[in-house]
């Protein structure tokens, strides 16, 4: 089976989801190690700077959003570690899974944004077609 998971994370309840799905996967194995990657958008990002106090409470702010993935996983008692990676959700996904050999990426079908969904197509869409190893998208 797979050892090596990407969990693409959002902080929505359809990455939770995904979550779940991961883990059932990794449990099949028990060197299974999953990363959950948490893309920071650019366009998201500056505002985020010019609001939040300091680094660190920006920092917190940004790991609070995934916490809800993080405790399921902390209960589920796989391995995990998280990665905050910087640029357009999609390409990000995609350049990280290619460039670590990942063996199964897993994300949400839908995330926050449904608008920029419907105008440039979602981001689990984009990942499935440019990513060398299998996707599972959940619903």
């Amino acid at each position: 089976m797979y050892k090596y998971i990407l969990l693409a994370a959002d902080g929505s309840e359809n990455a939770v989801r995904a979550t779940k799905e991961a883990i059932k996967v990794a449990l099949c194995n028990a060197d299974s190690i999953i990363e959950v990657v948490y893309v920071i958008d650019y366009d998201k990002s500056k505002s985020e700077v010019l609001h939040s106090s300091s680094t660190e409470a920006l920092f917190l702010e940004r790991r609070k959003k995934i916490s809800k993935v993080e405790q399921t996983l902390k209960e589920s008692n796989v391995s995990y570690k998280v990665t905050f990676l910087h640029g357009t959700p999609g390409p990000e996904i995609v350049k990280y899974a290619n460039e670590h050999q990942v063996e199964l990426v897993v994300i949400g079908s839908r995330g926050l944004n449904g608008l920029q969904e419907m105008v440039l197509g979602s981001v689990s869409h984009k990942v499935m077609k440019r990513v060398n190893c299998p996707a599972l998208i959940v619903k």
